[in-house]
């Protein structure tokens, strides 16, 4: 038996109302060991599976990368960007300086500390008011050592004024024994 680090990924879309039940459900990551062990990542509503990668397990875990990638991919569809344009603009978040706010949050019936960052991709940005909404998304990422994978929440959100225009939450649901 191996084990698999779960999560869960809620989608809200005021314009791409199907993104949510299309985007909905179960992230599940499992190392496969091996000479070069690999992280292969699925996505999963109800009985349904669908292959979303493998990667180098060498690099860590890559739900980073998924998140990254689903923001901009749900971002495009929805607003009509560029996607090369959304991605850069997230690049250059990164190497901005951002404020590393510590916490706790309840895990498994716990207290775990945290560390949470928040970038707005964003900000300042000519073409902001051409973007649906997008303008203010706000990404936000919480880890924790004491959570496997180290990733507790990956959270996108772009507010409206009434409900948010877009948001896609990745949650860490729990760690699961998976069958050969």
């Amino acid at each position: 038996m191996d084990q698999a680090l779960v999560y869960r990924r809620e989608v809200e879309s005021r314009l791409k109302p199907e993104a949510a039940e299309r985007d909905t459900g179960s992230v599940v990551l499992d190392i496969r060991e091996g000479d070069a062990p690999m992280a292969d990542l699925r996505f999963r509503q109800d009985d349904k599976y669908r292959g979303l990668g493998s990667f180098p397990a060498s690099v860590g875990n890559p739900m980073i990368m998924y998140f990254y990638e689903s923001v901009v991919r749900d971002m495009a569809e929805a607003a009509g960007g560029s996607p090369f344009y959304i991605r850069n603009r997230v690049k250059d978040a990164l190497v901005q300086p951002s404020d590393i706010v510590e916490g706790e949050a309840a895990v498994d019936g716990r207290t775990v500390e945290t560390r949470t960052i928040t970038l707005h991709p964003f900000h300042g940005d000519p073409n902001a008011d051409r973007m649906q909404g997008f303008g203010d998304l706000a990404l936000t990422v919480t880890m924790s050592e004491e959570v496997p994978g180290w990733y507790l929440s990956l959270v996108a959100e772009a507010p409206g004024e009434d409900a948010p225009v877009y948001r896609s939450a990745i949650t860490f649901e729990s760690l699961q024994e998976e069958a050969q």
